[in-house]
């Protein structure tokens, strides 16, 4: 079979386990995502039908050569048997993870703008009396005559968020093959209708 899927994040809801504890979940529609082509030892994944004037006439011809709906999203994921090996035009459902599994999530966590240190990095900040005139400011990024400039990679201000974040280790609470959705304990990146990437864990039991 293959490493993962691809989803979109429907936002947030509570479930209750069989010992009757409430649970906070993230419920993820995923797939169904189709097989597009095998490409050495990854295997390339397509997701969410669009119209094909939403394509490049290329990428259109590509699908329609492998007799296939035009998809949107394509991504190339590992292959995690040899001796199961889907073929091109197979469509991948979110069953093929199963309650009690373990799942990494990525995404693009959600754009917070342009974020001075304290929010960015946690800087504790200057005195906030007694005459201060220091308070949320950066400080001191370096000395005048050595270095005599500023080194790479220091802690500025500047843009928060935006970025690829993984949350891993998160367990399945529930799959829905006919509503193609996945409850997901805890939260994931980005915000709703953002897309997302299931694999299967790479650590803790599930790990490989």
């Amino acid at each position: 079979m293959i490493e993962g899927i691809l989803g979109t994040k429907i936002g947030m809801s509570r479930m209750f386990t069989e010992s009757g504890d409430s649970v906070a979940v993230t419920l993820i529609s995923c797939g169904p995502c189709w097989i597009v082509d095998k490409k050495g030892e990854k295997l390339q994944i397509g997701y969410m039908e669009t119209k094909e004037r939403s394509l490049k006439k290329p990428n259109a011809e590509f699908f329609k050569k492998k007799n296939l709906p035009l998809l949107k999203v394509l991504k190339e994921v590992k292959i995690t048997d040899e001796k199961n090996v889907p073929e091109n035009g197979t469509m991948i459902y979110a069953d093929m993870f199963k309650p009690g599994d373990k799942v990494d999530v990525s995404g693009i966590s959600k754009g917070k703008g342009f974020a001075g240190v304290m929010k960015r990095w946690n800087f504790r900040g200057g005195p906030a009396t007694h005459g201060s005139r220091f308070h949320r400011a950066p400080g001191s990024i370096g000395g005048a005559s050595y270095p005599g400039r500023v080194f790479p990679g220091i802690k500025m201000a500047g843009r928060l968020g935006a970025e690829k974040v993984t949350q891993m280790n998160l367990e399945v609470i529930a799959v829905d093959r006919e509503e193609h959705v996945l409850a997901v304990k805890g939260a994931v990146p980005g915000p709703s209708k953002s897309l997302l990437y299931i694999r299967k864990t790479t650590r803790g039991k599930n790990g490989s």
